[in-house]
């Protein structure tokens, strides 16, 4: 156990907080119900140790220097990978950090979700231009009732909803308590996810003309994907992605109250197998071994789709500069094709097709969400993969 608590100290008020997180963003099904997505399935190879991080220098914001591994202990990093054409380059993990251990990624599962949409899609079960109400009939009554699917992709409903992570006693909170992640409240009624979904309304812009970031977004996409299906999200994703692309490690993701998936947050994978599903992604949705798990047409519209002036005119347009956001995945805008996810608390999956290297980060940042951490990551992020076209 870390140094200055017991596991005992640790409840469903607090798991979250620093320092408890860094044990509960390892442990999350001791907290949180879950549904098992796969076990381990095999040995994972021999790990090559931190090689060229060891020397690798980063320029800071005023052009000093700092070492890679200085920055990943700084930033609250717990386990990094670096990956190219499927083979690890390098590995970090902090102290007290198990690598075979699921590690909680937050808001990279609206990616791992945007990937199993277009899987579903290409199968002939979703139509990402048809009306939400197709599939979850529900939410006819709340905002969703007049968005569509590739709405929830693009994060570009007219949501009245509001990402405030220190949230006690409003919406959020609400939501959190939806989905298990808070303590019941005495004066409250417990709810499922879907029934909290049905209630949101709208600021009145209208679909499709800003990127609003909201995670209820895509809890609502995960429900249409297991209605779509007929088969719930764990399994679909299972059977379709996780297993198909070569993931070697467990995975689960959590549920609420009748089982229904956290798909906007909630997965839980090891880092190794996070890259893997980076590299994936990369060479356009085909295994080494040739295998089309990801249909390459929905990974090409990802990569050079998305609503410019709809990102431009909305609230994360300083974090991506010349970015965009297309099927739950980040432009990052760097002129390299680099593509991103991204997740509170300092989880990334960073893509750079032109040095072709995929970087996995998970973290236990004390901080939620902070735009000076989060664009000094994107910095780092990117020298690191750069430094690679030349090793």
């Amino acid at each position: 156990m870390n140094a200055g608590f017991q596991r005992a100290d640790i409840t469903l008020a607090n798991w979250r907080l620093h320092p408890f997180s860094r044990y509960s963003f390892q442990h999350v099904a001791e907290f949180v119900p879950v549904a098992e997505i796969c076990p381990a399935s095999s040995l994972e190879p021999a790990s090559p140790g931190v090689a060229a991080l060891a020397d690798m220098q980063l320029s800071e914001p005023d052009s000093r220097s700092i070492g890679t591994i200085a920055h990943l202990r700084r930033s609250h990093t717990d386990h990094l990978v670096v990956m190219r054409n499927g083979n690890l380059l390098a590995e970090w993990l902090d102290e007290g950090v198990d690598p075979s251990r699921p590690h909680l990624i937050f808001s990279v599962s609206k990616s791992v979700t945007g990937m199993l949409a277009g899987i579903a899609a290409q199968e002939g079960h979703l139509d990402p231009d048809a009306p939400i109400i197709t599939y979850v009939p529900s939410i006819a009554s709340s905002t969703y009732g007049t968005a569509t699917v590739r709405h929830l992709l693009d994060m570009t409903v007219d949501l009245d909803f509001d990402e405030e992570y220190l949230d006690d006693g409003g919406a959020f909170d609400r939501y959190r308590r939806a989905m298990l992640w808070n303590p019941e409240r005495p004066e409250t009624t417990p709810e499922t996810m879907e029934a909290f979904l049905a209630t949101l309304g709208a600021q009145g812009h209208g679909h499709g003309r800003k990127f609003y970031y909201a995670s209820p977004n895509t809890d609502l996409l995960g429900l249409v994907i297991e209605r779509a299906t007929g088969i719930r999200l764990h399994q679909y994703l299972a059977e379709k992605l996780w297993r198909p692309m070569g993931a070697l490690g467990a995975a689960y993701v959590t549920v609420d109250r009748v089982g229904t998936a956290r798909t906007a947050g909630g997965m839980c994978v090891t880092t190794r197998d996070l890259a893997r599903l980076g590299q994936i992604v990369l060479d356009g949705g085909r295994t080494r071994q040739g295998n089309q798990v990801i249909p390459s047409s929905w990974i090409s519209d990802m990569r050079s789709n998305g609503d410019r002036r709809a990102w431009v005119d909305g609230n994360f347009n300083d974090m991506f500069i010349d970015g965009r956001y297309r099927s739950c995945w980040y432009d990052v805008g760097d002129g390299r094709g680099s593509f991103a996810a991204v997740g509170i608390h300092g989880q990334w999956l960073w893509c750079d097709p032109q040095s072709n290297i995929v970087i996995a980060k998970t973290s236990s940042r004390p901080a939620a969400s902070d735009d000076d951490e989060t664009a000094l990551e994107i910095l780092m992020l990117g020298q690191i993969a750069k430094a690679y076209e030349t090793l």
